[in-house]
């Protein structure tokens, strides 16, 4: 079983060396949403995959305009956890922002 706790220990020039991997591990196989769906559930934990999906519907309903304390009660999370989704957000040069360009109307 592999010890998670040793991860930490990895310099960070190691650890971005194995993140590049996973992400062109990970685009080379995107289009197959089947293998994707459970490598995702693989790689994650059960709370880790379904955190991402919450952080994605923060995003989409920021995007619409929606209230923090809205999205908060909605999603049954705290609106600091909305507050940060909205920071991220609003770095035009982030992922976020990035992908809402990229889906336009398609979000």
């Amino acid at each position: 079983m592999l010890e998670y706790s040793h991860m930490t220990r990895l310099s960070k020039e190691q650890s971005a060396k194995y993140s590049e991997e996973l992400v062109n591990t990970i685009s080379k196989h995107s289009s197959d949403k089947v293998f994707l769906k459970e490598f995702l559930k693989d790689l994650l934990t059960p709370k880790e995959y379904k955190d991402i999906g919450i952080r994605w519907q923060i995003i989409k309903r920021l995007v619409k305009h929606g209230k923090h304390r809205q999205i908060a009660r909605d999603l049954k999370i705290g609106t600091a956890t909305v507050a940060r989704g909205s920071r991220e957000l609003g770095d035009k040069s982030g992922g976020f922002w990035q992908m809402v360009k990229k889906l336009g109307k398609n979000l």
